[in-house]
């Protein structure tokens, strides 16, 4: 994956659905991104201030499980309480899941730009390891 800075996202072209690329340092770094580059799929964030904080664990498991995991959570977050993550710090837990902080704001407060994802598909799945940190790619049913 060609990529500028060392840490970052972006969306790729795919037909139907919406593919996110992220990547970073390190694993946890690299599912922030991909939360930030989720969220970018679909809104326009410009503006909006962070109204609320969230923590929430997810248990130990594949990297490719946890990202899964991550990522399903800001999907049924936003269906059932209407948060938004504006930034997302990811941390290594005790017991190897994660550990997930955001900053988060009312989806009435931002301009929705694109269709908004349903789930996470397994298909062509990757986090993993690369020659510059770690990078992801993830395809959401939208």
């Amino acid at each position: 994956m060609e990529r500028g800075p060392a840490r970052g996202h972006r969306n790729v072209p795919h037909t139907a659905d919406v593919r996110i690329e992220a990547w970073a340092p390190d694993r946890e770094g690299c599912v922030a991104e991909a939360v930030a580059a989720l969220v970018d799929s679909f809104v326009d964030t410009a503006g909006a201030t962070a109204d609320a904080e969230t923590e929430f664990a997810v248990p130990a498991g594949d990297d490719e499980d946890m990202l899964v995991g991550v990522l399903n959570e800001v999907i049924f977050r936003l269906e059932t309480e209407g948060a938004l993550p504006l930034a997302t710090e990811v941390r290594a837990a005790d017991d190897g899941g994660l550990l997930v902080h955001w900053r988060s704001a009312d989806a009435e407060a931002v301009e929705l730009v694109g269709a908004v994802p349903k789930a996470v598909s397994l298909h062509e799945l990757r986090l993993g390891p690369d020659e510059a940190g770690w990078s992801c790619a993830v395809t959401l049913d939208v």
